[in-house]
């Protein structure tokens, strides 16, 4: 007698991952026909590609509908102003934190000192993009068109929509009920769209895993493997230690519980690369597994994938300082603090998308004088600490709505 079991989707995940990983690496390393192995490729890109813009398809109406839908459902906007203050502060000091930590542990550890790199031009940052003005962050948050965040995938200008319209359907007494009724409908036919989309999670994991396995450097990763061990060791200890002993401290869930809950979050935004992607799979890990209340997980995590960057911090801030030693550029202490404050901006700013951090230590290295050409290193190695600076993003987010969550029970 066969006994069949049923593969959960964490799992489907992890063997995607390490198929296309392996895959990946026989094709730069073992196959030698490059009309084939570039096809192939291409067509693998295509798919993972398609895979990430039917994620993104679906997160702007998610996080549309579920903000207007969490607010709706509070009793009183007292609560969502006691709700808001609490996540947002939460975040901030989150990201704060990592870069305090960021800077202490490359100062002690002093990476990339005495080392000289022959690095090449390199096209990947544009020198107009120009360090994030916290006020006009704050002004460009209220669209002038109801369409065009949609269009633009401006998640904050999004949000702002949703919470207004939130108050506004709170405001309208008895009739509220037949809008929220609509609204409701809506979040659960984008809901079920999602669950149809993440059935293809393993493939689409597979076929991003693929790239990165035919384009991995191994001699480009020893070249700077002081930076990347660093980067990836506090992004670890953010996801693995801050994270779960944050959770037991201020919400009593037990760390064992919380790495094992986050697991599918893990892998799936170690394969994306996106913050912004992962918001369904972090939305059913908040409130399937942890119990936190959708009026919570709602504004929670969308707001989360916008502002709560630890992890890119992280990224950013060691790039910086790594080759601030490489190039011998003396810091004071004003520097640091000027630093940290560009690095806090610039973090918010990356956006939950692959990619972000590169433009963003560009922006950083201008200011502080480092040759752009070290890009070129930050790029080579960017695929690596981005899947992990992801994970640590959208834990992160998780961390904060158990958190949120404990503090709100029997309110």
């Amino acid at each position: 007698m066969f006994i069949k079991h049923k593969i959960n989707k964490s799992t489907q995940i992890f063997i995607g991952m390490f198929l296309g990983l392996t895959l990946g690496l026989v094709f730069q390393y073992l196959i030698t026909n490059s009309v084939v192995e570039s096809g192939f490729l291409v067509f693998m890109q295509g798919i993972g590609k398609m895979f990430v813009s039917l994620i993104k398809l679906m997160v702007l109406p998610l996080v549309f509908f579920s903000v207007i839908c969490g607010i709706t459902s509070l009793s009183n906007m007292g609560t969502f102003s006691r709700l808001g203050s609490k996540i947002a502060i939460c975040y901030i000091v989150n990201t704060i934190l990592a870069i305090v930590v960021s800077i202490a542990v490359v100062k002690v550890l002093g990476i990339g000192i005495g080392l000289n790199f022959d690095i090449a031009q390199t096209q990947f940052y544009d020198p107009n993009v120009q360090a994030p003005d916290l006020w006009q962050m704050i002004v460009q948050i209220i669209p002038s068109n109801p369409i065009k965040p949609f269009v633009n995938g401006d998640m904050l200008q999004v949000l702002f929509m949703a919470i207004v319209i939130g108050i506004a359907i709170q405001g309208l007494g008895d009739s509220r009920k037949a809008v929220i009724y609509w609204f409701e409908r809506g979040n659960e036919i984008v809901m079920e769209l999602i669950r149809l989309v993440m059935n293809l999670a393993p493939l689409g994991v597979f076929a991003l895993m693929i790239g990165l396995g035919a384009n991995f450097s191994i001699q480009q990763l020893f070249e700077v493997a002081g930076y990347v061990v660093t980067a990836l060791s506090l992004l670890l200890v953010w996801t693995f230690v801050v994270y779960p002993l944050s959770a037991w401290l201020l919400a009593r869930v037990s760390p064992v519980v919380f790495v094992k809950n986050i697991k599918e979050q893990i892998l799936f935004s170690l394969g994306t690369a996106s913050s912004n992607a992962t918001i369904p799979v972090t939305m059913k890990t908040v409130t399937e597994k942890f119990g936190v209340r959708n009026s919570i997980a709602s504004f929670g995590v969308p707001l989360g994938a916008t502002i709560n960057m630890a992890g890119v911090a992280v990224y950013i801030m060691v790039a910086t300082l790594f080759f601030a030693n490489v190039y011998d550029i003396v810091l004071t202490a004003g520097d640091y603090w000027v630093i940290a404050v560009t690095v806090f901006l610039l973090s918010v700013g990356a956006g939950g998308v692959p990619g972000g951090g590169i433009v963003m230590c560009g922006v950083m290295f201008e200011q502080v004088g480092i040759p752009l050409e070290a890009l070129a290193i930050v790029a080579a190695v960017d695929r690596i600490i981005d899947m992990f600076c992801t994970s640590a993003n959208v834990v992160g987010d998780t961390a904060v709505n158990v958190i949120v969550g404990k503090s709100e029970e029997g309110r």
